[in-house]
């Protein structure tokens, strides 16, 4: 498998940028100074002090640590519903995702029918039940409860390590919108857009995050939909974009489909491909990521009861399915009609941009003056929300998981709350730092699938088994995410040496797989040899000993079908499963 990939021509987008490829000013004459009016920048400005309104407001409402890291359980499905997909969309979404769409094509649309929906359908109604009815305040808590301290503190370190790393993701792309409009250095964009994210956290919490993520859900499409129509047309429709990406250089008629995948996936072999696609990427890294990152399990957890939580993802998987025509498309009309980005898929490495640029440079060229402001102002909403997603949840971790478990047990609830705070602006410093790593990617879909692949893939692993045989044991917890994780860096190592050579994302995708066989087959040989632990205290925490009453709601089957978790998941599950066969 690692071997079948050696015949396709490593992608720009997989290698390191050269130094060359970002620089601290951006002159003016570049391709990426965006060139917005007064009218641009006073939405943009408008936009912002909205923003900090809503976390000022919500600071109202922060009494204690409860309300400051779950808003105290006490909002409605659809307000977490439209927070839990806002805080997805962020930089890694827009940019990332669009990026994909330029270099690879429809093959992109699998990060969502394949490798999103069905993964949030079973977060809402298998997983959830045990999030939210053991009482727990985050996942990591969760790993304490079943596996114990060693498994707790891998995971609560693992994540909140990698939520500094994504939130200098979100950071980067936000301070480079910055750095588009007014030309100033990066690192003064940098530590502007890190001090608006830190203002509303800071004073809000998790309310200020969603309240503003739902905001932001607003805002992003408001710039995202005028964008594609208006690119649409200037590409002669959608006849013409399927006419100019099947004759464009570096395009052809497998970016016109979604099977495949192939270049997408790093393999010459097409059954390679769909198996790398469908295990790595729709089961591994997807339930890997949506099923136990704390990012949008928190969002779930801020609900006022079980249903509204088992509902909450599954509200967001409606929208998730239609997002990638607003996000993917655009991408793809960027590889045919911006020049810069042309020139790069036609293996030009001197065209002066990355992937990641191909959305702003698509709004640079179709969009008027007020449209591009509001356009402009989406993007700095997706990045703003996904970077708030990540401390915020970070925040709780440490808080809670980490200080209050390791260092100071015991105080009071506004000591926590103080440490909260403080660990918001802690991790907010640390993702300046990050933002540098960031900067080094031109298509930062693969440094982040890299990422989910160290952190997220032995952690579903290590859930899923844990949650499924109560056999396994809490030495078995923490030996086996520490071995998946180092059999994702031994696969990175690989590839990165020369060993093997997994072009596309093919190196996620089998880092990612290799992570969680690993997981498991450690996991199992472990707890032969090791004792578990006794069935009475597996309550709500295993699926054999969790009965049915404690994994649902009681009212829940009072509720009409458009607040019933359950039929709304059917529903949904029909939709994504027609698009998969009408694109394929």
């Amino acid at each position: 498998m690692p071997g079948a990939g050696a015949a396709l021509p490593t992608p720009a987008s997989c290698r390191r940028s050269a130094p060359s490829d970002r620089k601290g000013t951006i002159p003016v004459d570049t391709p990426l100074r965006i060139g917005a009016t007064i009218v641009d920048y006073g939405l943009i400005f408008v936009y912002f002090a909205v923003v900090l309104l809503v976390g000022w407001a919500a600071r109202r409402r922060v009494s204690s640590s409860l309300d400051f890291f779950l808003s105290g359980r006490s909002l409605p499905a659809w307000i977490t519903g439209l927070a839990f997909i806002s805080a997805n969309l962020g930089a890694v979404e827009v940019i990332g995702m669009s990026a994909n769409g330029a270099e690879y094509g429809m093959p992109t649309m699998h990060y969502y029918w394949i490798g999103a929906v069905p993964a949030m359908l079973f977060l809402g109604i298998v997983m959830m039940p045990f999030y939210y009815g053991s009482k727990v305040r985050s996942v990591p808590e969760f790993m304490r409860r079943r596996f114990g301290p060693g498994a707790h503190l891998v995971n609560a370190i693992t994540f909140a390590l990698a939520q500094v790393l994504i939130a200098g993701i979100n950071l980067f792309l936000l301070a480079t919108v910055v750095n588009g409009l007014l030309g100033w250095p990066l690192w003064v964009a940098l530590l502007l857009a890190a001090a608006i994210v830190l203002s509303y956290i800071t004073l809000g919490g998790l309310s200020a995050a969603i309240y503003n993520e739902v905001l932001q859900f607003f805002v992003i499409l408001a710039a995202l939909l005028p964008l594609t129509l208006i690119g649409l047309h200037r590409v002669g429709g959608v006849d013409g974009l399927i006419a100019k990406v099947g004759a464009a250089v570096g395009g052809g008629a497998e970016q016109l489909k979604t099977w495949p995948g192939s270049e997408l996936a790093g393999f010459d072999s097409p059954v390679l491909s769909v198996i790398g696609i469908v295990f790595g990427l729709g089961f591994v890294l997807s339930f890997g990521y949506w099923t136990t990152n704390f990012v949008e399990v928190q969002r779930a957890m801020a609900t006022h009861s079980m249903s509204a939580a088992r509902s909450a993802p599954v509200i967001a998987s409606f929208p998730k399915m239609f997002i990638p025509f607003v996000v993917v498309i655009p991408g793809m009309i960027a590889g045919v009609l911006v020049p810069e980005v042309g020139r790069l898929k036609a293996g030009d490495q001197a065209a002066g941009v990355t992937y990641n640029d191909s959305i702003l440079l698509l709004m640079r060229d179709v969009l008027p003056n007020g449209l591009l402001g509001v356009a402009l102002a989406g993007l700095l909403a997706a990045f703003m929300a996904g970077m708030a997603a990540n401390i915020s949840a970070f925040n709780t971790v440490f808080s809670y998981d980490l200080w209050q478990q390791y260092v100071k047990k015991g105080r009071s609830d506004g000591y926590y709350l103080k440490v909260g705070r403080w660990a918001t602006v802690g991790a907010t410093l640390l993702a300046v730092g990050t933002a540098f790593i960031a900067a080094g990617y031109g298509n930062l879909m693969t440094y982040l699938q890299t990422l989910f692949g160290f952190f997220n893939a032995p952690l579903f692993a290590t859930f899923i088994l844990g949650i499924l045989w109560k056999r396994m044991t809490a030495t078995a917890g923490w030996v086996g995410l520490v071995s998946g994780t180092l059999g994702a860096v031994a696969v990175w190592v690989l590839n990165e040496m020369g060993a093997i050579n997994l072009p596309g994302q093919g190196t996620a995708f089998v880092s990612a797989g290799t992570a969680f066989v690993v997981d498991i087959v450690v996991s199992i040989l472990v707890s032969v040899v090791t004792a578990p632990k006794p069935a009475s205290e597996l309550g709500g925490l295993v699926f054999s000993e969790t009965p049915k009453a404690r994994r649902t709601d009681p009212s829940a089957s009072r509720l009409p079908w458009y607040r019933a978790p359950v039929k709304l998941a059917g529903i949904s599950l029909v939709l994504v499963t027609a698009l998969n066969l009408i694109f394929r």
